[in-house]
């Protein structure tokens, strides 16, 4: 298994060092292990932020946008997998002092907010850290 996540794309915009890419989601996203948190998974097309690490790349070119896949697994762990045992610990402690089960589901429920609203307070370093790059394709 590759340690990338890979698609192919062609360079719509150069900003500086970066660079957007617009992508076409392909069918090998549907076997993709990190597809759920691979934001170039979600739609039929979708234009990616991505560092440019060969300065001769231009607009139109068609490109390789990579990043590290275990980035994607982190994604879901902060993404789904952290909220779900939040809603499941809560619903379990909440159920010795509260009993009313659809009081105590909303409760859990609505913990999410603040963790969705503290998740965001951490946005640009989480921006800096889930990095896509480009590379030309091989001819």
């Amino acid at each position: 298994m590759s340690q990338f996540i890979e698609h192919e794309g062609k360079i719509h915009r150069i900003e500086g060092g970066n660079a957007q890419v617009l992508i076409t989601q392909s069918t090998a996203c549907a076997s993709c292990d990190a597809k759920s948190a691979c934001p170039a998974a979600q739609g039929a097309e979708k234009i990616i932020d991505a560092i440019l690490t060969d300065s001769s790349l231009k607009v139109g070119d068609e490109v390789i946008v990579y990043g590290q896949r275990s980035l994607g697994l982190f994604a879901v762990l902060l993404t789904f997998v952290i909220p779900f045992m939040l809603i499941l610990v809560l619903l379990f402690v909440l159920r010795y002092f509260i009993e009313n089960d659809a009081l105590s589901g909303a409760i859990a429920l609505a913990s999410l907010v603040p963790y969705y609203i503290i998740l965001s307070f951490f946005k640009e370093k989480l921006k800096s850290k889930f990095q896509f790059y480009v590379r030309k394709q091989a001819p």
